[in-house]
């Protein structure tokens, strides 16, 4: 039995986690959830994913703070994220490229073209 690929998804939106959950499921995915900075990092130490997909703007810590511990972690630093949100100056998106963010899609999105960059990054990493 091959081991399911797993994504931690970070928003502090209930409805967008469960869309994103939903969706990811339904491609075989298995799903790891956090609701925010705080709780993905623990996650992240607790269940190691495959790829990350992360809001910026979270209680706790900032999806751009999360995003430099993953980068600066030796274990981690490999890891894709993805950036999901609503955030759309081109300070952001060049600022979390910058900070080696794999991804950067704006909110509202097609789930369907977050699924498409998930399967690219994934494929580009094996």
């Amino acid at each position: 039995m091959t081991e399911k690929t797993k994504i931690l998804i970070c928003d502090d939106d209930p409805l967008l986690l469960e869309l994103v959950e939903y969706k990811l499921k339904a491609k075989g995915y298995l799903v790891i959830r956090a609701e925010n900075g705080e709780e993905a990092l623990i996650a992240m130490a607790a269940e190691k994913p495959d790829l990350v997909v992360l809001d910026a703007m979270m209680p706790m810590l900032d999806g751009f703070e999360v995003l430099r511990h993953i980068k600066q972690h030796p274990d981690f630093a490999q890891m894709p994220v993805v950036m999901l949100t609503a955030r759309k100056s081109e300070k952001d998106i060049v600022s979390a490229l910058d900070r080696g963010a794999d991804d950067y899609l704006v909110k509202p999105f097609i789930p369907d073209e977050l699924l498409a960059r998930i399967s690219r990054l994934l494929a580009a990493r094996r």
